[in-house]
């Protein structure tokens, strides 16, 4: 079996795991995720995970009601660590070996984040979970991925979402929205697309890193796309807009 990517970085935002409550964890989601990780573990792919902690509590929105920004944001990487325990959790009663690696030091739950730490155990065939964000305010998971997927040499990020690609607008709210099949980096944030916040997306096309945008909730998309199949919108530098 040929794969077109081997190691991965997989974004997940927090709402994810929420499913359909407002707040917290389905654990049917987590359940569902779980599987789908174990399951395309089998072909041999090295995967790293940043999972956002907004199903808990937003950093940027409790700014906004007039709480120090530092502050929130620390409390928002509180939250990544409650989500990445969780997943850690749900991964190992599938028996497959997890670690969760912390920006922040919590000796008590994570190793502390380091590069050659986290590619050796993506080597030994261990799923990374990377908590905390990168470990900085001001910064959210999204730009924490990008950061991360350089840093350990990941091939591909792939963005989780509950919706089959990037429109040129909200489809639950628009029926009429185009999906693109693929973008350049530049159309992205030229045409203000909630993709992945503006310092992510430059940092992937200063990069040259791709970004896959797929909707995680349909089984086996994952699978799919290490496999090659045309899933979702890809971002890349010499993407065409279709």
């Amino acid at each position: 079996m040929s794969l077109k990517y081997r190691r991965v970085l997989l974004k997940i935002s927090g709402e994810m795991l929420a499913g359909e409550q407002t707040y917290g964890i389905q654990p049917s989601v987590l359940h569902n995720l779980a599987d789908e990780i174990a399951d395309v573990l089998t072909m041999k792919v090295e995967i790293a995970i940043v999972i956002g902690g907004g199903n808990i509590f937003r950093g940027l929105a409790a700014s906004a009601s007039g709480m120090e920004r530092a502050s929130a944001d620390y409390m928002g990487m509180l939250a990544t660590m409650l989500n990445a325990l969780a997943l850690q959790n749900a991964l190992e009663k599938k028996d497959v070996p997890t670690r969760v690696l912390s920006a922040i030091e919590m000796r008590q739950l994570a190793e502390s984040y380091i590069r050659r730490r986290a590619i050796r155990h993506l080597e030994k065939k261990r799923v990374v979970i990377f908590a905390a964000g990168t470990g900085n305010p001001y910064f959210t998971t999204d730009t924490a991925a990008a950061l991360r997927a350089m840093e350990i040499g990941a091939d591909v990020i792939m963005k989780g979402t509950k919706v089959d690609g990037i429109y040129d607008a909200d489809p639950m709210t628009t029926p009429t929205a185009k999906r693109f099949t693929e973008l350049p980096f530049l159309s992205v944030l030229n045409k203000s697309l909630k993709v992945m916040d503006a310092t992510a997306i430059t940092l992937c096309m200063d990069n040259d890193l791709p970004i896959i945008v797929f909707n995680l909730t349909s089984s086996g998309n994952i699978r799919k796309i290490l496999e090659g199949e045309p899933i979702g919108t890809i971002v890349s530098k010499n993407a065409l807009v279709t």
